[in-house]
């Protein structure tokens, strides 16, 4: 399960925001052809085969640490002590199908994230 932070760039600074390759939804019959994958099987020629695999790597990289960032929101905002129906850490890991502890930090995580420590309320 990846950290409840932002995966790091080249030399442990803070990644790059490139704009990533636009994630279109495959067509129905395309999804059920397991070779099938964005169409990068119909491209032959390598140099644009690894050009948009490669755009495809930061689009699902991108994608992933903001579903994260959200995830632990969400977690931060379930877990509020204010709410009266605030569900404690194993609920919500539970929920999620976390460990525990990862919930705690994802709680921690997502607390930092709204008070504009973070990426997702930039």
């Amino acid at each position: 399960m990846p950290e409840p932070h932002p995966a790091q760039g080249p030399h442990g600074t803070a990644p790059r925001r490139l704009k990533p390759a636009p994630l279109l939804f495959e067509p129905t019959a395309a999804v059920a052809d397991e070779a099938h994958f964005f169409d990068l099987e119909s491209i032959e020629d390598p140099r644009e085969l690894l050009s948009r695999s490669t755009e495809l790597v930061l689009a699902f990289r991108a994608a992933t640490d903001r579903a994260m960032e959200f995830q632990a929101m969400a977690a931060a905002q379930l877990a509020d002590p204010r709410r009266f129906d605030r569900l404690t850490p194993a609920v919500i890991a539970e929920r999620a199908e976390w460990t525990e502890d990862y919930a705690k930090k994802m709680v921690e995580f997502g607390r930092e994230l709204m008070r504009g420590g973070g990426d997702a309320t930039e």
